[in-house]
């Protein structure tokens, strides 16, 4: 039976709350970045754009930005090899080592993150990674596989392996023929995993406080940092854009999925 109206208007405003209580602190913090004032307010006395003057004229937030910038790039890159080979190893194996290999990858995210840094901190320092470009992208990338397997698992639920089969049977190898037959219909769901993977490195804060340092600050550990030290709109304008950059990754991922589900 449809649901009577109001219990339509009573679920209606549960949801409208939720999703206030959810975007509420971009609705301050977007506001507050455009201040003129030389502390956080909100609301603000006035409107300027000095803080994002003040972010991209900055050369240490610029030096940061770029290390974010490069090792989200290299972890989506990384992270979509890996976590795409896996899925596809696991989807065509089966059975019980394979659910059992599938919780070990997923394991980075159900471990609590300080406990995954403190790991990663220790190992690092013994095998000189700490404060490197290639020990952020590897620890990255450990936090962004589970992602791209989970996304391209999704995918390759909906893709008939037979398929592959035929293509094998046709003389291709089985690299050539997952290229050729099984890469081009699960794209969206890889592409979604990669763009999932460069959000998680582009966001993660709790490892790179305890492994980034020196030229190899991250943009998130140099406003941790911040934080510390004075609280300044600059902080609300950098969140502003990481926010910004988050939420068009979700949107490009969000439609990636529906063609995937159209298959269009």
């Amino acid at each position: 039976m449809p649901a009577s109206l109001p219990a339509r208007l009573a679920l209606g405003l549960v949801v409208g709350l939720v999703l206030l209580f959810l975007v509420l602190p971009i609705l301050i913090v977007v506001p507050m970045s455009f201040s003129n004032a030389r502390f956080l307010t909100f609301p603000p006395p006035g409107y300027s754009v000095r803080w994002y003057e003040a972010f991209f004229g900055n050369p240490a937030w610029m030096q940061a930005a770029r290390v974010s910038l490069g090792v989200a790039l290299a972890t989506a890159l990384g992270a979509t090899l890996i976590g795409t080979a896996a899925a596809y190893a696991l989807s065509m194996s089966g059975g019980r080592l394979a659910r059992s290999l599938t919780v070990i990858l997923l394991l980075p995210l159900v471990v609590p993150i300080v406990i995954t840094a403190i790991g990663v901190f220790f190992v690092f320092a013994k095998t000189g990674l700490l404060a490197t470009l290639p020990g952020l992208v590897l620890a990255n990338v450990m936090l962004a596989t589970p992602y791209v397997v989970t996304a391209v698992l999704a995918g390759l639920r909906g893709f008939d392996p037979a398929q592959e089969m035929v293509a094998r049977s046709l003389g291709m190898n089985r690299l050539r023929a997952f290229l050729a037959v099984t890469l081009p219909q699960i794209r969206p769901s890889v592409v979604s995993g990669a763009l999932f993977a460069f959000i998680s490195a582009l966001d993660e804060t709790v490892v790179a406080i305890f492994i980034a340092g020196g030229q190899n600050q991250t943009l998130t550990k140099r406003m941790f940092t911040a934080l510390r030290d004075e609280i300044d709109p600059t902080i609300a304008a950098i969140s502003s854009l990481l926010t910004a950059a988050s939420l068009i990754v979700v949107v490009l991922a969000s439609l990636s999925a529906r063609k995937a589900r159209t298959g269009a």
